[in-house]
């Protein structure tokens, strides 16, 4: 798998987290099928991947609608947590966009632009060692309006200091694509685990 980026020269790089720089998607999916299992909440896993960047609390409020359940939001979300943090050992980079992390490094201020947890994208980003390489994180409860509402990368933008069209957005998703195009940002789109699979 190889990324094409879009011709620059841009002045800030801006990641997604999940699933962008961490192969995490996998692992979050099995986190969801371990707490959802005690409410009978079936959650398919190409829906899943389709929600990419929604905040775990949005994704619990829509199954509990979809299904009419109660399940609380916060303890669900405890718990799913906990199952990522005790599997981190698990967890791999995505090759090339590490790459372009290693070698870009310096040369352009990065940002984290998630709608994980602060304490997974910390862990994450930890767990690969290359948390020291970012400015700023941007991640759920930062924002008011998630992706694909651009504000989250906006946001970043402005902590950076970088005019939005000057950035380089690196996502998984349709949903983040969007939002970075509605931000007038320039994006690569880094191909998710089923397709990574039927690439390789």
């Amino acid at each position: 798998m190889k990324l094409t980026l879009p011709d620059g020269p841009f002045e800030a790089y801006l990641f997604d987290c999940d699933g962008t720089i961490a192969d995490s998607m996998p692992l979050h999916y099995l986190g969801w099928k371990h707490v959802l299992a005690d409410w009978n909440c079936e959650f398919a896993e190409d829906h899943f991947y389709s929600l990419g960047g929604m905040p775990v609390t949005e994704i619990i409020a829509m199954l509990n609608e979809r299904d009419g359940l109660s399940m609380p939001v916060d303890e669900i979300r405890r718990r799913k947590e906990e199952f990522f943090f005790g599997n981190l050992s698990l967890l791999k980079g995505i090759p090339e966009v590490l790459e372009h992390i290693e070698v870009s490094h310096g040369q352009v201020p990065f940002a984290v632009v998630s709608g994980g947890t602060r304490s997974c994208v910390t862990a994450s980003l930890r767990s690969l060692n290359i948390l020291d390489k970012f400015e700023t994180l941007v991640c759920a409860g930062d924002y008011m309006r998630s992706k694909p509402h651009p504000e989250p990368f906006l946001m970043a933008a402005e902590r950076l200091g970088v005019a939005p069209e000057a950035c380089l957005v690196f996502e998984d998703t349709d949903m983040g694509i969007e939002a970075a195009t509605a931000a007038g940002m320039a994006s690569v789109k880094v191909p998710g685990p089923l397709e990574r699979v039927l690439v390789g």
